[in-house]
């Protein structure tokens, strides 16, 4: 939610996701994927990465939420037009799972924002039908 409704929200946020098999073990309930994000600056000013904030729920309904400084030990700043992409991973208990979230950013201004992390699924290659 955007606290400030004069702050411009214009991040948005894409995200892929890959299943990594050299790094499960289904048979001990390890289930490991790597997804990666790319924040775009798509408004008139610029804005850094403060934090993060996620939800991880896996097929079970276990939820799991972390909070944290930055992204991948940086706190960028994304320009107006600019793009910032990263990769990171999550461990799962379960085949499958869902992500979200958001992230706390501070514009040129500094204004303090959210910006949204859209829902997006962690199924590996042989679940997709």
């Amino acid at each position: 939610m955007n606290p400030n409704p004069d702050t411009p929200t214009d991040i948005a946020v894409a995200v892929t996701t890959d299943y990594v098999p050299g790094q499960s073990i289904p048979e001990a309930r390890r289930y490991v994927y790597a997804y990666t994000i790319t924040i775009s600056n798509q408004g008139p000013r610029g804005a850094q990465l403060l934090s993060r904030h996620w939800i991880i729920k896996d097929e079970a309904e276990r939820t799991q939420e972390v909070m944290g400084e930055g992204v991948v030990g940086e706190q960028p700043y994304i320009a107006p037009g600019e793009h910032y992409t990263y990769t990171s991973g999550v461990v799962l208990e379960t085949e499958t799972g869902l992500m979200q979230g958001s992230y706390q950013m501070r514009d040129d201004d500094g204004r303090v924002f959210d910006a949204a992390i859209p829902a997006f699924a962690l199924v590996p290659p042989h679940a997709v039908h």
